[in-house]
């Protein structure tokens, strides 16, 4: 990011442009690859597109190809440091070997989450989810 011309917008993304980047989405998919487009919405395209999923020392990949981003499902967008990029302190393994454990990972986080909200809905006054007034 050598602008000098501090963006709040999505014109600070003009430096990311031809840089491999990570993005990690609202449903909690990480992405790989290199940015070659985006619009005013933040909307991205990545170019060479991997998927990774993690479980506890392990992770796999799936090679996505071009994807298509829109700007508003975007957790977080990051560059990659192409210098420790290969240092990866986890063992790698076959996807289908890692996605069953990932897709358990998953429903037990979505539980978890569940009986969280519940917890603060009856004892702290907190709204559920999609109740009255949730706007998203």
């Amino acid at each position: 990011m050598d602008s000098l011309i501090p963006f709040t917008t999505s014109g600070s993304l003009v430096d990311c442009v031809d840089r491999k980047m990570l993005v990690i989405l609202r449903d909690g998919r990480k992405l790989q690859g290199v940015l070659r487009s985006y619009d005013q919405f933040a909307n991205l395209v990545l170019e060479d597109t991997v998927e990774r999923i993690y479980h506890q020392d392990v992770f796999a990949e799936l090679k996505r190809g071009l994807f298509l981003i829109r700007g508003e499902n975007v957790v977080l967008l990051g560059e990659i440091d192409l210098d420790q990029e290969d240092d990866v302190p986890l063992k790698q393994v076959d996807w289908e070997v890692l996605e069953p454990y990932h897709f358990k990972d998953i429903a037990d986080k979505k539980t978890h989450d569940e009986s969280k909200a519940q917890i603060l809905y009856e004892q702290r006054g907190f709204c559920k989810e999609g109740g009255e007034g949730d706007g998203y």
